[in-house]
């Protein structure tokens, strides 16, 4: 319905979080983030998903976190965003633990603790998170604040790729390349391509433009072009 009809369908949304539904309120919280169906406005997601948060919906506690931290709605503030990531966290969402990892990872808003990130990152990992998973497998492949382990980080790249994490598609492609299976590599080079954005385009361009085969070389040039294509969007 949202889909086919985005206004009409916010209207439902924005009637049934008007009678206290926590899904709809966070739904509605959502839609005015993105201004899908109703007019963007900000600081009235942020107020529908604190509403929600304060029924216990735990992706709206999330996206309290993501306001705060990205300044949608609000002044940005890591360490407020941290909160609301680690009460979603300990709660079991596998998002909030992502996204507070991230944040421990890189010392935004909290102390450096790349302990409890990769603790996080394993737990999110554990219970299906792609993203997670991915960069669980760095923290083995590097032997960051635990014992390297190059197999056991493939595998997770693996699980990544196939959970359809861009990052974690160029990840498996890295190691795959390394072991010699370029056609595989490519494979997943061009999945990454398909789903990734702006950013990891821009990254990702670079680094293969360095390569020494010249079938993944090939690739910088396609990454390249669809960086122009988002960028006209």
């Amino acid at each position: 319905m949202l889909e086919e009809s985005p206004a009409r369908a916010a209207q439902a949304i924005l009637l049934a979080a008007g009678e206290g539904v926590p899904e709809a309120q966070a739904l509605l919280g959502q839609i005015l983030l993105d201004g899908h169906g109703i007019a963007q406005d900000q600081p009235l997601a942020l107020r529908w998903f604190g509403i929600a948060a304060g029924h216990g919906h735990l992706m709206a506690r999330n996206m309290l976190g993501r306001c705060h931290e990205h300044g949608w709605g609000c002044a940005a503030d890591a360490g407020i965003a941290a909160q609301h990531y680690r009460i979603a966290a300990e709660a079991g969402l596998d998002w909030a633990m992502y996204n507070l990892a991230n944040l421990l990872a890189t010392g935004r808003g909290v102390a450096v603790d790349h302990l409890q990130a990769l603790a996080l990152y394993q737990r999110a990992a554990g219970i299906g998170h792609a993203k997670s998973m991915n960069l669980l497998g760095r923290y083995l492949e590097e032997g960051q604040v635990c014992p390297a382990d190059p197999a056991t980080a493939r595998e997770w790249y693996r699980r990544s790729a196939e959970g359809g994490d861009f990052r974690g598609q160029f990840s498996y492609a890295a190691v795959l390349a390394d072991a010699g299976q370029v056609e595989d590599a490519v494979v997943w080079l061009e999945k990454a391509l398909a789903g990734g954005n702006l950013n990891f385009l821009r990254v990702a361009s670079e680094a293969l433009a360095g390569a020494t085969d010249l079938r993944i070389q090939a690739l910088a040039g396609a990454y390249a072009r669809r960086c122009l294509e988002l960028q006209r969007i």
